[in-house]
């Protein structure tokens, strides 16, 4: 069964907040906290939630502490949709270093409901699969990521397909400071350190997009 609801709390909070058309400012001021910086780091992963804060946050966010923790929820019927796009899967993405970035098609498809590309084009989005731990919990080996093709992202520590060296990929929470000359790609999983580019290594560097789907097969 594949479950395109099958999202960790941390995404779930920033699901909710966007659909909301909610800032990070905002939320961080209804559930207690000071700067937006602190929801910034829980939405990434970075910084864990006591059981106080996950019933302010799904007071804030018009939801159930259940549906944030996945509590009961798994077993419901999924909502049941016809107006899906099919991407095909057409390579992977690394959530480690020093892996090539496969663009072959083995056959594999996803369906996205429509409503989650947000009135964008299909031809806006393609789908990459994980390879590897780097990134978990937010993203585990097998998971499937729907991308937005962007070249840039929208500001330093957000998480980004990046093609490096040439031809290796991978998802990475990506820190750069404008105008200087270096890019650190960082891992979730603090078993695997950052990898700094910088200089001409740069040249052979570039984003590829972001991700805004995760689709992960339940087993």
């Amino acid at each position: 069964m594949i479950s395109v609801i099958n999202m960790t709390v941390y995404e779930k909070i920033k699901y909710l907040r966007e659909k909301r058309g909610m800032s990070q400012q905002e939320l961080a001021n209804r559930v207690g906290f000071k700067t937006a910086s602190a929801v910034n780091k829980i939405e990434l992963g970075l910084r864990d939630i006591n059981q106080n804060k996950i019933l302010a946050f799904a007071k804030a966010l018009e939801t159930t502490p259940a549906y944030l923790l996945d509590d009961g929820e798994r077993f419901k019927a999924p909502e049941v949709t016809s107006d899906v796009v099919v991407f095909k899967v057409i390579g992977t993405v690394a959530a480690g270093y020093d892996e090539l970035a496969l663009e072959d098609w083995s056959g594999e498809t996803v369906s996205v409901p429509a409503e989650y590309l947000k009135g964008r084009s299909k031809d806006e989005f393609f789908v990459l699969s994980v390879h590897g731990d780097s990134m978990y919990p937010l993203y585990m080996n097998g998971d499937k990521v729907l991308i937005l093709k962007q070249s840039t992202l929208n500001r330093s520590g957000e998480i980004g397909a990046v093609l490096y060296e040439g031809d290796n990929a991978t998802l990475k929470k990506v820190e750069y400071v404008e105008g200087e000359d270096w890019m650190k790609l960082i891992p979730i999983n603090p078993q695997y350190p950052p990898k700094t580019i910088e200089g001409s290594d740069l040249e052979q560097c570039r984003i590829l997009g972001i991700p805004r789907l995760l689709i992960r097969e339940i087993n």
